[in-house]
């Protein structure tokens, strides 16, 4: 199961106490006070990393806690801290208040860390309390409660180019033809029903990724289907790549189905349709395509080198685009080869 939100609570450890203790030893006929302080409670980080896509394990969980301190002792020993926790999220990763929704982090870049809980400050014994006029302090505090925060992260994928389109437009073949990830593909609608990441390699080892949405239908934009609770993940992609369904066996037109995308994008984020993109035709290899082709190149109002016409199932015309979503790509990444 694909999670990308989920709700926490979160709670710091609570300070150690601190402790009233006396010496007694007969090299010491008076004494005094020796209780040490308590320890410091653990507290709660959060930090990105690219090892993890997606929020799955967390799904079955309510509440994380760290550590608490340990309650000091005599001979003016102090308690030990307890152990901090780190939360590991992918890239990506926004962290929200779960009762107001506004925003906390947003966390974008690998390896960042963020203090979400801040642990409880330990007590103090009675020795902190001794002074030259009260030698003998009967009075320690208790340690202060850790941090407690209600969160929700909401995922939103990362990726260089996001794949759009209608069910069974033939999103999933393409990602496996163009990537060595194998994804479930099926000759009916809704084959995907989670985003699938992967990457092209190029010959000079850099890389570019790739995230696969699920099918996008009309009025995905307030929830029918699957679009609302995937479209989001395709806001941080740098190109889009409309995947069309030229054969159209259903009897749909190629161009109308464009359109309808672009309708849907526009009516969730409008910014959407400022980002760089393709046109991949799909399945041009098939008779009823042809046909289809003049139509849609007479209405395409935008410039004709942003169409690519392809056989996914075939393989035939990747090279090109393959070449194409590189140089859109504003900084690939460097695959490093020891």
């Amino acid at each position: 199961m694909f999670t990308d939100k989920v709700k926490l609570t979160l709670s710091a450890g609570r300070g150690g106490n601190g402790v009233i203790a006396w010496t007694r030893a007969k090299y010491l006929p008076k004494g005094g006070p020796c209780g040490g302080n308590g320890g410091r409670g653990g507290s709660i980080f959060i930090k990105t990393t690219n090892d993890l896509f997606s929020l799955d394990h967390y799904r079955n969980t309510k509440l994380i806690k760290a550590q608490n301190g340990n309650d000091g002792g005599q001979n003016c020993r102090h308690g030990r801290g307890g152990k901090d926790r780190t939360l590991l999220v992918p890239c990506g990763t926004l962290i929200k208040c779960a009762k107001s929704g506004d925003i906390l982090y947003d966390l974008v870049e690998n390896d960042k860390t963020v203090e979400i809980c801040t642990g409880g400050r330990g007590g103090l014994g009675n020795d902190y309390f001794k002074t030259p006029t009260n030698r003998t302090p009967r009075k320690c505090t208790q340690g202060h409660p850790g941090g407690l925060a209600e969160v929700e992260f909401e995922l939103k994928l990362i990726a260089d180019v996001g794949f759009v389109g209608l069910p069974n437009a033939g999103k999933s073949t393409l990602l496996s033809s163009l990537t060595p990830n194998q994804v479930k593909i099926g000759d009916y609608p809704f084959t995907t029903l989670k985003p699938n990441l992967s990457y092209i390699q190029y010959e000079d080892y850099t890389r570019i990724f790739l995230a696969d949405i699920p099918g996008i239908i009309k009025d995905a934009h307030i929830g029918r289907g699957l679009g609302l609770e995937f479209l989001k993940h395709i806001e941080r992609s740098h190109i889009l790549v409309y995947v069309i369904d030229l054969a159209a066996h259903d009897g749909r037109d190629p161009f109308e189905d464009f359109s309808l995308l672009q309708n849907e994008l526009k009516l969730y984020n409008q910014d959407l349709l400022k980002k760089p993109f393709v046109v991949v035709l799909n399945k041009i290899d098939e008779e009823t395509a042809q046909e289809n082709l003049t139509s849609f190149q007479e209405n395409y109002p935008y410039k004709k080198e942003t169409l690519f016409l392809i056989s996914a199932l075939n393989k035939q015309g990747l090279s090109e685009l393959k070449n194409k979503l590189k140089t859109l790509t504003p900084t690939p990444v460097v695959e490093l080869v020891y």
